[in-house]
């Protein structure tokens, strides 16, 4: 591989793509036998001087190219065993060949109008103006096919070996280009552990308000592509201090709640990115960590007791709830978040002692979410007091035990009332109507505190409790 006249190894990670049968070659070989430039560019070039792995599976490459969409279709065409044109209008052509998804996009220069969500695009004929026009410096490198020469005219790879993180340009530029790019900082900051350059801090201090003309959905998309990393903190804490969140997630910085003067309570915001650092990379545990203590500044109060944040598990499952539907996360996960973060307090007084039906209860408010909602509030725990941590461990180990023991003797995953909606009718000889959802939860009660129960039990339970209520059964 050639760079500035000097002969450099090729990256291990590199040497598949770069086999002369390989589906990137045989693009690049169509693109240069029509006359055009190929070149592979983005995370493929920055991940094999970094020598990271391709995931398993199918593959993904992007190439870039001096050739117009419409010639690269043509070429496309007959060879690949799919294309697509999605992409198409923004200069970006998808085929995929075997295993191998590639896109190939014309060289461009792109901008936003400062009042649109739209980015204008204009092609460019050489890859030293799009690359350019790129994020960041380690991902404006590109290496040449089909003979493989390294083209990184911002230096990417000294910055990746120096872990510092730059614009390709001045960070104003890109990031008027494509306001999303100061999130995408954030991503890359904890993802391989970068620094930021100071002109590029001041820029996203500058310039955060500029998020208003992106879309809800790619804001949504980025920050799950940072909560997901196996630590997100770093990238958090560039969020917060450079006043990016405060775009579109105002509720982080709110946390960092001015100190109890006498009890020195520990500042919200650091707690919670503590817990995101240790729940496992799963979105809507990280989502849940993230959220799970923005009703704290709603509900905060200093009393003779200290500081004390009452029901703010349910002010901010509300919160939570709201934050994630403006955001436009499905449903089903908007739902789950704030459930897990309702939640997330039940299991501190799990310590007064509880009954089976009190077990009960919590396995059935929980359904689903149990396990997650367990491992939260483990990680929920960051004291430096290790024997409370030890305690709250010791609580949630109890507390398995005993839900382990009870789905030994009973269906604790499906608890449901002893008798369904049709048996109550026949029994009480009713419509539907509200007497019959009134009877169904009656008996889920019973069902709660007093576990398993025939039917011939249910129905004398049940007769006794319409008979209070001046109803005869009818069965």
């Amino acid at each position: 591989m050639v760079e500035n006249d000097r002969v450099t190894p090729i990256p291990p990670r590199l040497r598949p793509l770069l086999d002369a049968d390989s589906p990137a070659q045989q693009v690049a070989g169509r693109l240069v036998a029509a006359g055009h430039q190929c070149f592979l560019v983005g995370g493929s070039v920055r991940d094999a001087l970094l020598e990271v792995s391709q995931k398993e599976g199918n593959v993904d490459l992007d190439l870039a190219t001096d050739a117009r969409p419409d010639e690269v279709e043509r070429l496309l065409r007959g060879w690949a065993d799919s294309v697509w044109l999605q992409g198409q209008r923004f200069g970006t052509i998808g085929c995929k060949k075997g295993d191998v998804t590639i896109e190939i996009t014309t060289f461009r220069a792109e901008v936003y109008r400062p009042e649109s969500r739209k980015p204008e695009v204009a092609f460019a004929d050489d890859i030293e103006t799009d690359l350019s026009r790129r994020d960041f410096t380690i991902n404006a490198m590109a290496l040449r096919l089909p003979d493989p020469e390294l083209v990184d005219p911002f230096d990417g790879a000294a910055d990746l070996a120096a872990k510092r993180l730059r614009t390709p340009l001045a960070p104003e530029v890109a990031f008027l280009d494509d306001p999303l790019r100061m999130m995408r900082a954030a991503r890359f900051i904890a993802a391989f552990a970068l620094e930021p350059d100071a002109e590029l801090v001041a820029a996203v201090e500058e310039l955060h308000g500029r998020m208003e003309i992106v879309s809800a959905e790619r804001i949504r998309d980025e920050l799950s592509k940072l909560l997901v990393l196996p630590d997100p903190s770093a990238g958090l804490w560039f969020l917060c201090r450079t006043g990016l969140s405060d775009e579109f997630l105002p509720e982080l910085n709110a946390m960092q709640l001015q100190q109890d003067p006498i009890h020195q309570h520990k500042d919200v915001l650091a707690h919670t990115i503590a817990v995101v650092r240790k729940t496992r990379p799963e979105l809507r545990v990280r989502l849940a960590a993230l959220l799970h203590d923005i009703g704290k500044p709603k509900t905060r109060s200093v009393g003779p007791g200290g500081v004390s944040f009452h029901h703010h598990e349910v002010v901010g499952a509300r919160m939570a709830e709201e934050r994630l539907r403006a955001l436009r996360f499905p449903t089903e996960l908007v739902d789950e978040v704030a459930r897990l973060v309702y939640l997330h307090l039940r299991i501190h007084t799990y310590a007064m002692g509880w009954t089976d039906r009190a077990v009960r209860r919590y396995v059935r408010d929980a359904g689903p979410l149990l396990e997650p909602l367990n491992h939260l509030v483990r990680q929920d725990c960051t004291t430096r007091n290790k024997a409370k941590a030890r305690a709250l461990n010791r609580r949630i180990d109890e507390l398995e035990e005993r839900i382990a023991r009870l789905r030994e003797k009973e269906e604790l995953d499906r608890i449901r009332p002893p008798l369904d909606g049709r048996q109550v009718m026949a029994f009480l000889g009713v419509e539907p109507g509200p007497v019959v959802g009134e009877a169904l939860d009656y008996l889920l009660e019973l069902r709660l505190d007093e576990g398993p129960m025939g039917e011939d039990e249910a129905y004398e339970r049940l007769a006794a409790w319409a008979r209070e209520r001046g109803i005869e059964p009818a069965g």
